[in-house]
């Protein structure tokens, strides 16, 4: 019978926030894969646990899944994680959960803390619907395109970035977009933790002056939604709905004048006229 991949979520930078049900899967597990065996190897000291160690990180993913799927296969228990944050998002965890997916190998999932929906709530935009879009290309070519693609994306948006990169990313959207409002989220639940709620032309000033230190979660406004005027033909179908539905002309008239932003008499001269 085959054991199961647990996938962990390890703290993004206080160990306080590493759930008791995630300690006990680490304990459980028959060996830990692991996307960085050092910084790993921290977490399971700060636990007091000894635990076997495999690298499974972007480099070696082909070979060392395959590996590890083969002591799946033969009834092992796998717990992997990654330096921090929830496996399988933005990480090549995914190609292990898929190849365990086909081989009919049981996952579950361990929730833990996650970068991407701390920031988004910290970060004051709407957060009903946001997409998270990861790193950037440091292709400037392929760093372009992805931007030019979310132009028009109306979602709140969620970027991942380097310190060293920052003032160009930045430089990049405000160029791209225009002038959005932002909160860059640095060092989430560590000492130095700092949200800042400010724009994109605010943010490149600032930086064109002060050092990017740490790592960021960038949080950012999508697009305005673009307001669209009804055809005459449109308004006065609106019109026709209302006075089926029981409405007196000029009841009908000043509704749909006044929801669509329109005269209410020239409706009502079209809507006569008709």
């Amino acid at each position: 019978m085959a054991g199961t991949l647990y996938l962990v979520g390890t703290p993004i930078g206080n160990l306080g926030d590493l759930s008791p049900r995630a300690a006990e899967t680490l304990e459980a597990a028959d060996f830990i894969a692991a996307e960085d065996t050092r910084v790993s190897l921290k977490l399971l000291n700060h636990l007091g646990l000894k635990k076997p160690l495999v690298s499974y990180y972007e480099h070696n993913r082909a070979e060392s899944g395959e590996r590890i799927l083969s002591r799946l296969l033969a009834g092992e228990s796998c717990a992997l994680v990654t330096d921090a944050g929830m496996p399988a998002i933005s990480d090549p965890g995914q190609d292990l959960v898929a190849l365990c997916a086909q081989a009919g190998v049981p996952v579950l999932a361990v929730p833990g803390p996650s970068a991407v929906v701390t920031a988004v709530a910290l970060s004051g935009l709407p957060s009903g619907r946001f997409t998270f879009e990861g790193f950037l290309s440091v292709a400037k070519k392929s760093r372009f395109e992805h931007l030019e693609s979310l132009k028009a994306e109306k979602r709140t948006m969620v970027f991942y970035e380097a310190p060293h990169k920052l003032r160009a990313t930045l430089r990049d959207m405000l160029d791209c977009w225009g002038d959005r409002e932002l909160a860059l989220c640095r060092e989430l639940t560590k000492l130095h933790e700092e949200t800042v709620r400010t724009s994109l032309a605010a943010a490149c000033a600032y930086y064109e002056e002060n050092e990017p230190r740490g790592e960021y979660v960038l949080v950012i406004r999508g697009a305005e939604e673009e307001e669209r005027t009804l055809s005459p033909e449109e308004a006065l179908a609106l019109v026709r709905e209302l006075q089926e539905e029981g409405s007196s002309l000029k009841d009908a008239v000043k509704r749909v004048a006044a929801d669509h932003g329109l005269s209410k008499n020239e409706l009502y001269q079209l809507a006569i006229s008709d």
